[in-house]
């Protein structure tokens, strides 16, 4: 008989997998979305992709908070089902309108599954085997990203874009069903703490505003005062948020999660890490498949195959090691390695072949592997058991958080060499017309610089990391 813990990690892997490579397939599917969604605008293409992110990392904090009160396996279970039922519904959207609306609802589902997979994993593990589980589980969420863009370039060369979520149902209803009847709720306090409703509110909206300004102000969909009076609203709601929750009886973010030291060394490196990141694969996508390379979708994701190859290697085995040594030397390899593949990368020519871009892209990946597991792992060893929701919430909310404030800073930083107008062609696969090779060198440019500044911020996260001290088989009670 499969013993109880590794239903859990199948069944929760499987889970985020899904979710993950929902976060990027569509983006190297986007020109053919475009094309044979016609009337489709280009910055309503744009948001099939933003608006998943969006809500994504709106709703993750709230649903991991849910789940403390009323069940992880409850809502992790309800997320699959949703997640399933939003893959369906995309994949028979007749317009671009439609689409954006129902990928919205796989967001709600993927927010339930990244929110809760962690915390039943590391109630399922004892603490030495739980640094090896969250490996498998947090790689299979970098992987996804990653694997998206080579399984939407298959994908939509051979049997067309509607299959990358069709491709969903099927896996999506068999595991649905397995985590209803294998996974055990863990028994929940008797006396309840209520919902944050106050809370909820704050953090959703001030989170949405923030992360629309820099999205659409980076587009240019709005004006740029517009943008910056959003974003100013959103932080400001945010500052009240956190002042409500400092005072609340049953606050949906405990603040008191920051005193420890691992904690917040955990949150504040997964945070640079994934603004460090959040615009790799999408600026890889601009690279091969705009100007001057003009690679089909199959071929280019091929070319991102070194990266989730060393990343899925790399990342069980440094979460296997850190159960025994500890994460701290994990975590500064991880980021230095990523931090030189970034550097590498930001000297990129015009035409580089799959074997010159492959030692960059292993470099970034296996960094990416070996910073992951031990990192997450010692932010859930660092809070009590009836705090997991909530900080696997906050965790995967720092992720996805800092990955959308990423593109929105790739896309200010782009806007500086290239019209807006260029780059919104470039997404909607009218880039041939858009300036060709004329564009080139300003494209590259760009993209030089936002490799730059992911080396910067990957060697930033070094500092969290290094403060943290050694911690070997740490395990908060409770």
């Amino acid at each position: 008989m499969v013993a109880y813990k590794w239903l859990v990690l199948s069944n929760t892997t499987v889970a985020t997998l899904m979710a993950a490579i929902d976060s990027n397939i569509v983006l190297i599917s986007l020109p053919t979305i475009g094309r044979e969604l016609a009337g489709t605008p280009p910055a309503l293409l744009i948001w099939i992709l933003l608006g998943y992110q969006l809500v994504t990392a709106v709703v993750l904090l709230n649903f991991g908070r849910l789940s403390d009160i009323f069940g992880r396996v409850r809502l992790y279970v309800l997320g699959f089902a949703v997640f399933t039922v939003g893959s369906l519904l995309c994949g028979f959207s007749q317009t671009g309108s439609e689409l954006v609306g129902f990928r919205l609802v796989q967001a709600i589902g993927a927010g339930f599954l990244f929110s809760n997979s962690a915390a039943i994993i590391t109630d399922a593990f004892p603490l030495g085997e739980r640094g090896r589980a969250l490996g498998i589980n947090q790689v299979s969420i970098v992987a996804g990203a990653v694997a998206g863009l080579v399984i939407g370039g298959i994908i939509s060369s051979t049997i067309g874009w509607r299959w990358i979520f069709f491709v969903n149902v099927p896996i999506g209803l068999v595991a649905t069903l397995r985590a209803r009847a294998d996974l055990k709720e863990l028994p929940r306090p008797h006396a309840r703490p209520k919902v944050d409703a106050l809370g909820n509110v704050l953090f959703a909206t001030g989170l949405a505003l923030l992360l629309l300004a820099i999205t659409l102000g980076a587009l240019g969909e709005i004006p740029d005062p517009t943008a910056i009076g959003l974003g100013v609203l959103g932080v400001a709601l945010i500052g009240v948020f956190l002042w409500v929750e400092s005072w609340i009886a049953d606050p949906m973010l405990d603040l008191g999660l920051f005193r420890r030291r691992q904690f917040t060394a955990s949150s504040t490196a997964m945070l640079l890490t994934a603004l460090s990141r959040g615009a790799f694969t999408f600026i890889l996508v601009f690279y091969l498949q705009g100007p001057p390379r003009y690679l089909d979708p199959f071929t280019a994701g091929l070319f991102l195959i070194p990266t989730s190859a060393s990343l899925a290697l790399a990342g069980p085995i440094a979460g296997w090691l850190s159960d025994r040594y500890g994460p701290r030397d994990f975590l500064v390899a991880g980021l230095a390695l990523a931090g030189l593949g970034f550097l590498w990368l930001s000297r990129i020519g015009p035409s580089d072949s799959f074997l010159e871009l492959a030692p960059p892209l292993v470099l970034v990946g296996g960094g990416m592997g070996l910073f992951a597991a031990p990192n997450r792992a010692a932010m859930m060893n660092a809070v009590p058991a009836a705090q997991r929701g909530v900080a696997s919430g906050v965790g995967t909310t720092l992720v996805n958080t800092g990955m959308t404030v990423s593109l929105g800073l790739t896309l200010v930083v782009m806007a500086g060499a290239l019209p807006r107008s260029t780059i919104s062609a470039i997404f909607s696969g009218t880039h041939a017309a858009a300036g060709g090779l004329a564009i080139g060198a300003g494209f590259l440019a760009s993209i030089h610089e936002v490799f730059l500044l992911s080396a910067a911020l990957s060697f930033l996260a070094l500092v969290p990391s290094l403060l943290r001290g050694r911690v070997v088989g740490a395990e908060v009670p409770g």
